[in-house]
């Protein structure tokens, strides 16, 4: 069970800072020490369950053998038992179950054990200290923090650890979950900025592309800002008053920031570096990430500096495959890509996430699915001696949209047939217009036809199929799909002109999902005027 960590109720700071923060202290070959410890403990503890006897029929006896003995995972490998919640096959009894929506709408369900959760609490103890914090060592809340989300409730990951937090920091949660676990996404968002405006914020947190579209329409619309009889409350009209006067001082139309001067605002999504000044703009705060899966829990944050990202030793093992093995096992299904460790990467190189779960869970060799790039070995400028991550995109052919609405090929390629396009090919990718991100589909079409209603067609079986981007539309007031029309026999003439360069016939055909600049300027050589 969590309790309330008696460094907040008696207000101790600085061992709060040490206590969840300690780890942006270590040196690497310390991280690496601990990674190593905790490795062992965790083949030790899960060795002889039947879940994890299929990847390692004895246990290894170093990190060394582990890693050659054991085969890279992927979720398919443990979907027979946890997606029927199969607690017999594990090592441990579960404290609760969390799920993400997966690939094709099917759930992925991942068992937390007592002390995974106790840890994933820990981290995101951290996670708000660093939102919230200017330089090293400042911790500038107590217990009863004010977090204001709009997360997805439990047992999705994110109100999981909202729900933990509330134990440990005796934090404050707006909108209350209890009250509002069965509301739709928009209701949550309202209930939560009135509840914010009599009661204050301390930390915002929500997916990048709401909060830009919460900042616009504020911005928008706080010219005509008409009151209503729930706002004629003493502290609700002091609160618009200052924020009014602070606006007019600085020679402005009123912001989100001046009704609530945050401490932290943390954000998550793709694009959150995309947004970064106007998310400032509207909010007040530098964007405070941090990086994880439901699979893994959080495995990287931002220090107080909000530049990159260092990984988190207590978590998961971490292991990294390098681009070229990465690129080398989407076109060999056979091919055993190999991995690097934290203080084998190289500075400036992309890789693919591999992790295998501490304190009992069940992942071994996990892919993530995630490509990071490592920036730097250390940030000289917070004096912080780990390597320095970004996240870059999902290493599979899943379109991220905003943060929001994942689309895999089958769902587009399903769109298209059941919106009745003849199409020969075509290719998705996502791209940007004024900084905004849109899913771009170039098709070539068997016959003319209107591309305005070709389009809204599609966009309309997309949101049937895919109940997120159905969202994109009714919560963000987003229309992301842009129709590209190319020329007739397009597709033909770059197999052709593949063929001529001696390609190999299995990257004949440009991928349907996420294709390169410079496949896609290769179909458009002879696209039409139109577009």
């Amino acid at each position: 069970m969590i309790t309330e960590d008696e460094v907040f109720r008696l207000g101790s700071r600085e061992k709060a800072w040490n206590k969840y923060c300690g780890f942006l202290d270590l040196s690497l070959p310390e991280f690496m020490e601990i990674q190593e410890q905790l490795l062992l403990k965790q083949i030790d503890l899960v060795g002889d369950s039947p879940l994890a006897r299929q990847f390692m029929p004895s246990k290894p006896a170093s990190v060394a053998e582990f890693r050659e003995t054991v085969p890279l995972t992927t979720y398919d490998d443990y979907a027979w038992a946890l997606r029927e919640k199969n607690e017999a096959v594990l090592a441990l009894k579960p404290y609760c179950w969390a799920h993400t929506s997966g690939r094709g709408g099917t759930p992925k369900w991942v068992p937390y054990t007592d002390r995974a959760i106790e840890m994933f609490s820990n981290v995101g103890v951290a996670s708000i200290i660093l939102a919230c914090a200017s330089r090293k060592g400042e911790v500038n809340f107590g217990s009863g923090i004010r977090i204001l989300t709009n997360l997805p409730p439990a047992p999705y990951m994110t109100g999981l650890l909202a729900d933990i937090l509330v134990p440990r920091m005796g934090a404050r949660i707006i909108p209350p979950p209890d009250e509002y676990a069965d509301a739709d996404f928009e209701t949550k968002i309202r209930a939560g900025f009135a509840i914010a405006l009599r009661s204050g914020v301390d930390v915002l947190t929500s997916m990048s592309s709401v909060l830009l579209k919460m900042g616009e329409r504020f911005t928008e619309s706080s010219g005509s800002l008409k009151l209503s009889r729930g706002m004629l409350h003493p502290v609700i009209m002091w609160r618009l008053l200052t924020a009014w006067l602070r606006s007019k001082r600085e020679r402005r139309t009123m912001l989100p920031r001046d009704l609530w001067p945050l401490k932290g605002l943390s954000c998550y999504g793709m694009d959150t570096g995309i947004y970064r000044e106007r998310l400032k703009y509207y909010w007040g705060k530098e964007p405070f990430e941090s990086y994880g899966a439901t699979e893994t829990g959080l495995i990287a944050t931002h220090a107080w500096n909000k530049k990159y990202m260092t990984f988190v030793p207590s978590f998961c093992f971490l292991e990294f495959i390098p681009e070229e093995d990465w690129l080398k096992s989407r076109e060999d299904k056979a091919f055993r890509p190999r991995t690097v460790l934290l203080d084998e990467v190289k500075p400036g190189h992309r890789y693919e996430v591999v992790t295998t779960n501490f304190h009992g869970m069940p992942f071994l060799r996990y892919r993530l699915g995630d490509l990071v790039r490592i920036v730097a070995m250390e940030d000289r400028e917070a004096g912080i001696r780990l390597p320095q991550m970004s996240f870059e995109s999902r290493a599979d052919d899943i379109i991220d949209i905003a943060g929001f609405a994942r689309l895999d090929e089958k769902t587009v390629w399903q769109a298209l047939v059941n919106a009745g396009a003849a199409f020969e090919d075509w290719a998705a990718r996502k791209e940007y217009e004024d900084s905004k991100p849109v899913l771009r589909l170039y098709i070539e079409l068997k016959k003319a036809v209107d591309a305005g209603e070709l389009a809204g067609r599609i966009h309309r079986e997309l949101g049937a199929i895919n109940r997120d981007y159905a969202n994109l539309e009714s919560m963000l007031g987003v229309m992301p799909l842009r129709l590209y029309l190319l020329a007739g026999g397009s597709f033909q003439r770059y197999l052709e002109e593949k063929r001529r360069e001696g390609v190999n016939l299995a990257q004949l055909k440009p991928p349907h999902m996420n294709a390169s600049d410079a496949i896609i300027e290769s179909l458009r050589k002879t696209a039409p005027d139109t577009n």
